[in-house]
């Protein structure tokens, strides 16, 4: 067992008690900006790695605050508080994904008809003329990374749930259009975003890439992968979906691995010029690749001499930022937040990763954190 198992259960703990659905302590972002509480997906992948924890640990504990965490923002009728599905906001459909195993644990009705709410927004999210879905109404004809793990896994449970799996294909061209349009062939790592239309100006006018690979959208990809092919492997009919998104999804890991530091576990901020000054080892998008490592072991879609590759990542992080200050847990070396376009600023430069602040107790590094500890749970069943 690692050493850090009871140190992560107690830090768990800590967050949990300090936070309520209108102050979460974990969503930096929303504190630093002064916002009210909101449907959003850090809040999303926080409260889905509290019930895959419950899942495996059964503490009631986590089950009630995931459920009354969601049950704040869930009208009787579905609708959700402060989401709008014709915003058109991919990141908007991940906190969906907790609905599922809610409505299986509580029978809440209204988790059902919210599901529906989300899907909606689906039905009619914007897409390019390749055929992938606007990452945002405010961002068109643009395909980020990131936006394959907020919408893909939620949308490929509803297939299996309550569509008859009737749009898988349309799950699988949407990956393979990133395979064949973002992935840099020299390397095997994917620019964090595309535009279709070339009019961005921080995209490359022939290719419509952005300047850089980022290590969180290459997490959030490998997970959107994972995850997906997790969810498809129920119906034995889609295999011929689930081995080409493993095909992707083995490549990605086997592209990355070189780039894993050798001493600590982690990968850099940006992740294929680790020797490059101001570059440092970024732990949400670490601890992503640890939990996608882990799991794919354990589901057989990676060999398990792989395994050893995760469980250092994981590691690594809590040795390297996981501390404890004045009676309190920290987790630190989190990026709080990169994209492209809205401000000039956020060129993808390699100069504009850097720039972008690093914070402490945020969920988008603790949540997988947390799905990484879930994984070296399960192999000590």
């Amino acid at each position: 067992m690692s050493s850090y198992h009871p140190i992560l259960a107690n830090y768990v703990d800590q967050l949990l008690d300090r936070s309520t659905p209108q102050a979460p302590v974990w969503n930096i972002e929303k504190i630093r900006q002064g916002a009210k509480p909101s449907w959003n997906y850090i809040d999303g992948c926080m409260i889905h790695a509290l019930l895959e924890l419950y899942g495996i640990r059964k503490n009631e504990k986590y089950l009630e605050f995931a459920d009354a965490f969601i049950d704040y923002f869930v009208s009787e009728d579905g609708q959700i508080k402060s989401y709008d599905p014709m915003e058109h906001n991919l990141d908007n459909v991940n906190a969906g994904k907790t609905l599922f195993e809610l409505y299986k644990l509580t029978d809440k009705e209204k988790y059902r008809r919210a599901i529906d709410t989300i899907y909606s927004q689906i039905k009619t999210q914007p897409r390019t003329k390749e055929g992938n879905f606007w990452h945002k109404k405010i961002y068109p004809n643009q395909v980020w990374l990131d936006g394959l793990y907020m919408c893909q896994p939620f949308y490929a449970m509803y297939e299996l749930e309550y569509n008859d799996c009737k749009n898988i294909e349309d799950i699988y061209n949407q990956f393979m259009n990133v395979y064949k349009l973002m992935r840099n062939p020299m390397n095997g790592l994917y620019y964090h975003a595309y535009d279709s239309s070339r009019e961005s100006f921080w995209c490359d006018k022939v290719t419509g890439l952005s300047g850089n690979a980022w290590l969180r959208a290459l997490g959030w990809y490998a997970m959107a992968l994972i995850d997906t092919i997790d969810i498809i492997s129920a119906k034995p009919e889609l295999s011929e979906y689930r081995d080409g998104l493993t095909k992707n999804y083995r490549e990605l890991i086997d592209a990355m691995l070189p780039y894993q530091d050798k001493e600590n576990g982690m990968w850099c901020q940006v992740p294929n010029f680790p020797e490059i000054q101001k570059n440092y080892p970024e732990t949400s998008g670490t601890a992503i690749f640890a939990y996608a490592i882990m799991k794919s072991v354990r589901l057989g879609i990676l060999p398990e001499t792989y395994f050893a590759a995760g469980e250092r990542a994981f590691e690594g992080t809590c040795e390297k930022y996981l501390s404890e200050k004045d009676g309190e847990l920290q987790l630190g070396g989190i990026c709080l937040v990169a994209g492209l376009g809205n401000k000039a600023m956020r060129e993808g430069t390699y100069e504009y990763y850097m720039r972008e602040p690093v914070v402490e107790n945020e969920a988008k590094g603790i949540a997988p954190l947390i799905l990484a500890y879930v994984e070296l749970l399960h192999r000590e069943r």
